[in-house]
């Protein structure tokens, strides 16, 4: 991948951090939302996030400035600039997403590439809405991005080798580790992770445990760093039933059935650590 201008389309937690790590390894970014307080307050966990990296050693302190300069924020797809990759970190939903690729697909150059962050909906059928599909893939990113070494690269059936080879080259550059994934529902991550978490909440549901004490069990039964719990309510609850229905409306398989917990709980406006209450309480 040249060393030219990325762009990041969604200025929430996500994005943020994608535009993050693509500055650090030095591309100047275009982080772009509608919602100007959105940007605004993405760019100030940004310096938090970046200073903070400084401290601990992660970055050299005399790049903080370098670093956090090289993201401009945007208010419009049409003012990014000659941005060789674009990715895509909007909310998990097919729609929003389409749309959004459809007005990329518009405004930038036939070479681009255009990558989703989604964490579960069909690379094929978001490619599909637009007229470059060997040119659209999956970039899907944990969070925490700066952090998190793992980057799905999911293939649409269109995907062409030489997009596949220049986005693998350039997670690398990042200092990420890409795997290669098919376009299924899920992919790998949430195919296996979401699952566990939506029986831990049927578990809860049925009295079987306490909430605590479910993730106790994994934690020091299984050895995870995190239950499953405080790992949705960290993911957020309206972002784990999005993909519960996504696995299940993909594989019109019961056994990926949204537990009904989940659903009252986000019908309630309990989402987790973003709203102060989950399966635990969080302070705002």
């Amino acid at each position: 991948m040249d060393r030219k201008q990325l762009a990041v389309v969604g200025g929430g937690t996500m994005g943020a951090g994608i535009a993050q790590v693509f500055a650090q390894a030095g591309y100047l970014v275009d982080l772009i939302d509608v919602n100007s307080e959105i940007l605004k307050r993405s760019l100030t966990r940004m310096d938090k996030s970046v200073r903070k990296l400084a401290e601990k050693g992660a970055i050299d302190p005399s790049n903080v400035d370098t670093v956090l300069s090289s993201v401009r924020a945007v208010s419009d797809i049409r003012q990014i600039g000659a941005a060789s990759l674009v990715v895509e970190a909007v909310p998990e939903s097919f729609d929003l997403k389409k749309r959004v690729f459809q007005e990329l697909d518009a405004a930038l150059p036939p070479e681009t590439v255009l990558a989703s962050n989604t964490s579960s909906i069909s690379i094929t059928e978001i490619a599909a809405a637009t007229k470059r599909p060997d040119k659209v893939i999956g970039m899907h990113f944990m969070n925490p991005v700066p952090l998190m070494k793992l980057v799905e690269i999911i293939r649409g059936i269109a995907t062409s080798d030489a997009t596949y080879e220049r986005v693998e080259n350039l997670t690398e550059e990042l200092g990420k580790t890409p795997v290669e994934v098919q376009d299924y529902p899920g992919f790998v991550s949430n195919r296996v992770l979401m699952p566990m978490i939506n029986e831990a909440i049927y578990v809860l549901m049925e009295g079987v445990a306490s909430a605590k004490d479910i993730d106790t069990v994994m934690k020091l039964g299984m050895n995870h760093p995190m239950g499953p719990l405080t790992l949705a309510d960290f993911i957020g609850l309206d972002v784990c039933l999005d993909i519960m229905e996504v696995l299940y409306s993909g594989f019109s398989d019961p056994k990926y059935r949204p537990c009904p917990l989940l659903k009252k709980m986000v019908r309630a406006g309990y989402l987790g650590r973003k709203s102060g209450r989950g399966f635990f309480e969080y302070e705002s």
